[in-house]
């Protein structure tokens, strides 16, 4: 059932993965100040302990608009794990991911029946220049598994590529 409550009473959700930053994360907010009606039509969802599960982001931006109230709808009855795969489920297509959370806290086998496109190890590539290229971004470093395949893919990098690719590579570690 929807409800409107006072927006002290709902929690972020600290373990959330999920975040919208900088240019993307104004834009909402200017979307919330210019029709915060949008806000009922798809209201920030809870659990029974006002802990939000879909809305993280939706819930900041109301604060940083000046809403004193939020429309929620409250799950009830849902375990961890259904709350854990809403909070994926919810967010599959926007905003941007907190890897670091994902990798440490959430199972990537499930992420990815969840939907989210995770990266699997391919140890039959054998040009890692042609990979550095391909992959523009920090997704690409994101998508090791734990910091002992980051480190061997750094020495592959460092002794089978060039000084570019491998500046690349420390630089997108940084970001």
């Amino acid at each position: 059932m929807k409800q409107q409550v006072k927006i002290h009473q709902v929690k972020g959700n600290p373990n959330n993965p999920r975040i919208i930053k900088n240019d993307k994360f104004k834009k909402l907010v200017k979307s919330i100040q210019e029709f915060p009606e949008m806000l009922k039509l798809r209201p920030i969802v809870v659990d029974e302990d006002m802990i939000v599960l879909g809305g993280n982001m939706r819930l900041k931006a109301s604060k940083d608009a000046g809403l004193k109230e939020v429309w929620i709808e409250v799950a009830e009855g849902l375990t961890e794990e259904q709350k854990k795969e809403f909070i994926v489920k919810d967010n599959v297509g926007f905003g941007e991911w907190e890897w670091d959370m994902l990798a440490n806290e959430w199972d990537s086998v499930q992420l990815a029946e969840w939907g989210l496109d995770v990266w699997e190890n391919n140890d039959d590539v054998d040009d890692i220049d042609e990979i550095i290229d391909f992959q523009e971004d920090v997704n690409f470093i994101i998508k090791c598994e734990n910091i002992k395949q980051l480190n061997e893919l750094k020495d592959k990098i460092k002794t089978t590529s060039n000084k570019t690719s491998y500046n690349k590579f420390i630089e997108l570690l940084s970001l």
